[in-house]
């Protein structure tokens, strides 16, 4: 998905909810104030940039009241502060790492990233909501490097990216419940083997392509390695239920698709700023 579509998603979304479409310098303040409301999280966005909290904050307490990420939250010990020191400095660090790798993946992070909740539970990973926009939850492991920290939040980024462009133009023609039965389940290219509900799948699969994206720029092959045939088997049996996305949703399966036949990054960096790959035009100039 790239920097125009989301923008233009955002200014949906914010139009939905003020009846206004903001500029571009206007977006990612207009972006957090409509997702703010009560009807689309229960805390508003607070301040600018990305604001951190960990285990004792107001959405780790939200979260475990409302059993949200419990198995991030699951296991989750106090931090002090030479802990959260380290993890403000890498995901400070994580953020130029982003920048330097694609200006513009950086810009969806930071347009779509509002709240991160980072805490020490042993999980080694992290999560988001459809029901939640803007927030991430960050378990890192020990051994994680400031890579790590960088393709979890675009992993997360993505998936927020996809929760907002679902709101606005619709993914499926069924229900997110309907795609659970057995005969709407797809092969995971992250989970590799399993049979996942059609929109989990088609997730895993979409946020693949960033995170091999930022290994390969950064002179790593590990997950190119693992997910390339996992990839392409995925889009396989994803498009055997072609029939169940939307017209929208389809242009994203063909452009993932076609990605996984090639494996070509010069295409995802094309594919992140250029217009021609946005099938739906971007209101603004960005």
């Amino acid at each position: 998905m790239n920097i125009g579509h989301t923008y233009e998603n955002a200014a949906r979304l914010i139009h939905a909810v003020s009846d206004e479409y903001p500029d571009a310098d206007g977006l990612n303040a207009a972006y957090r104030a409509a997702i703010s409301t009560p009807d689309l999280r229960p805390l508003p966005v607070e301040g600018e940039g990305i604001s951190v909290s960990y285990e004792d904050g107001a959405w780790a307490k939200h979260c475990i009241e409302n059993g949200v990420f419990a198995n991030i939250f699951k296991g989750a010990g106090p931090s002090d502060g030479p802990n959260r020191q380290v993890w403000d400095d890498r995901v400070a660090e994580a953020l130029d790492l982003i920048q330097g790798i694609s200006p513009d993946l950086r810009l969806m992070v930071d347009l779509l990233v509002t709240d991160l909740v980072v805490l020490n539970s042993g999980a080694n990973g992290g999560g988001s909501a459809s029901h939640i926009p803007g927030v991430v939850v960050m378990s890192p492991g020990a051994e994680w490097d400031v890579l790590d920290y960088a393709m979890c939040l675009v992993h997360e980024g993505m998936h927020l990216n996809l929760f907002v462009a679902d709101k606005v133009y619709g993914t499926f023609t069924l229900p997110s419940n309907a795609l659970e039965a057995d005969e709407h389940r797809a092969l995971s290219a992250v989970k590799i083997g399993q049979r996942r509900p059609l929109d989990k799948a088609f997730h895993a699969a979409i946020v693949t392509v960033p995170l091999m994206f930022m290994q390969h720029h950064s002179g790593v092959t590990t997950l190119v390695d693992l997910y390339t045939e996992s990839l392409r088997d995925a889009c396989e049996d994803l498009k055997k239920q072609r029939r169940i996305f939307t017209q929208y949703g389809q242009m994203l399966l063909d452009e993932l698709c076609e990605f996984a036949v090639h494996i070509d990054f010069a295409c995802v960096t094309r594919a992140i700023s250029g217009t021609e790959y946005a099938g739906y035009k971007p209101r603004m100039a960005v």
